[in-house]
Formats: C-alpha cells, structure tokens, sequence
C-alpha cells in the first residue's frame, strides 16, 4: 500500500511538471525555430540541430555554438565559449541542491541539474518548500523535445524558405535577447551600465589593434569574462535579497 501511495504521488507531481512545463515547452519551440535559422547558416542538419539542442537546452550557449561554428572555428574554441556561456548554470543546479531531501540519491541530482534552465529553475523554486526531481522530469519531458523540435523545424526551414525570408526570421533572435536583456537593465543601473559597457567594448575590441586579429568567439569569451568580473566586484549581489526575490 505504501508503494502504490508513493508511485501515485510520483506520477501526480509529475503530471504537475509537465502541466506548468506546457507554455515553457511552446516558447522554447518558438525561440529554437529561430536559433535553428542560424544553425542552417552554420550548415547543420536537422537530426545534427535536435542532438545538438537536446544536451545543449540554452539560448545564449547554443547561439555562441551555432555562431562560431559557422566561423569554422576551432573545437576548443566553441567548447569554451560554450562553457562560458551556460556558466549560470552552475549556479542554478548549486542553489536547487540547497533544496533536495539530504535521501535524495546522486542519480535524481544529475538529472535534474541537466535539465536546469531559467524557465525550468523559476517554476521550480516558485513552488517552495522541499525540491521533489519528478515535479522537474515532468517539465523537461514536455520542454525538452519542444526545444530540439523547433532547431530541427528551423534547419528544415532554413533550406526551404527564400533567402529574403530566412533572414527576416534571423532577426527574431537578435529581438529576443534585446528582450531579455531590456528589463533586467531597466530595472538595475549597474546592470545597465554593463550591458553599455559591453557594446563600447565589443565595438572596440573588433577595431583595435590587437584583439581584432582574434576570432570573434574569442573576443567574446575575454569580454564576457572581464565585464562579468568588474560587475561582480563593483556591485556585489546581496544573496539574501536575491533569495527573497526569488
């Protein structure tokens, strides 16, 4: 009877997971649909786009991938500026391990923390109270195939639609970062003065002597590098208002 009870409420957060999970899983086909317009112009194939996004389930990581990829960069460059670029990640999966029953097993912790993205770490902490990973497998069940989907469906239409037309909807994507970025630096100053800061420096660095030799995913593996390390030590982020906050 115990054991019936647990698989039922197993199945019942996790039904919850891919409740909340459903308009996650209709943006993240959106957005990916225009990261896969990107992918086509770095040449990738539909089934190359899917794998890529299913163990790569970011934005701004996969952009930075698809980016110097069509650059024909090196692979260590784009597994750095990869890295460099999913970096808050890390963070994400370390603040939801504060949240796991101390019996939770090893194997539950790595499989959530590889479905940790901003949408996924927001509707889970939204919740409170004790992290329960089956609440996280059913949001990622359902967002996790939306996501790769719209990179395959982006790819599929990027060989088939007008060159006029493919890149119109490249700019989507350019228009979703203006969109993530805009309220984060509205709402904070010294937010806004990085994110200043970084278009002063990107368009310096891609003149100036020296680092205009550098490839372009280089350059933005120094820059993000040195911006986030003068954000981190001028403005200091109070990690008790951060968690009321949250």
């Amino acid at each position: 009877m115990k054991e019936l009870t647990l698989g039922t409420t197993r199945r019942a957060v996790f039904m919850e997971g891919v409740h909340d999970g459903v308009p996650i899983a209709l943006g993240y086909f959106v957005v990916a649909f225009t990261l896969g317009i990107l992918a086509k112009t770095a040449e990738l194939t539909p089934w190359q786009g899917f794998v890529t996004s299913t163990i790569n389930i970011a934005s701004a990581g996969e952009y930075a991938g698809f980016t110097v990829i069509a650059a024909q960069a090196p692979y260590l460059e784009i597994a750095v500026l990869t890295l460099v670029a999913n970096a808050r990640y890390f963070l994400m999966a370390a603040a939801l391990t504060q949240r796991f029953s101390p019996e939770t097993s090893l194997l539950h912790r790595l499989a959530v923390s590889f479905g940790v993205t901003d949408e996924i770490f927001g509707i889970t902490v939204a919740r409170g109270g004790m992290l329960n990973p089956y609440y996280n497998y059913g949001a990622m069940t359902i967002s996790i195939p939306a996501w790769s989907a719209g990179t395959s469906a982006g790819i599929l239409a990027g060989g088939i639609l007008p060159a006029a037309v493919v890149s119109a909807l490249s700019v989507a994507l350019y228009g979703m970062f203006v969109w993530v970025v805009l309220p984060a630096a509205k709402a904070s100053r010294p937010i806004g003065g990085m994110v200043l800061l970084s278009c002063l420096l990107s368009l310096a660095a891609t003149y100036a002597p020296v680092t205009s030799e550098l490839s372009g995913g280089t350059r933005t593996i120094l820059l993000t590098l040195l911006i986030a390390g003068i954000g981190a030590a001028l403005f200091p982020i109070d990690m008790e208002k951060e968690d009321s906050h949250a």
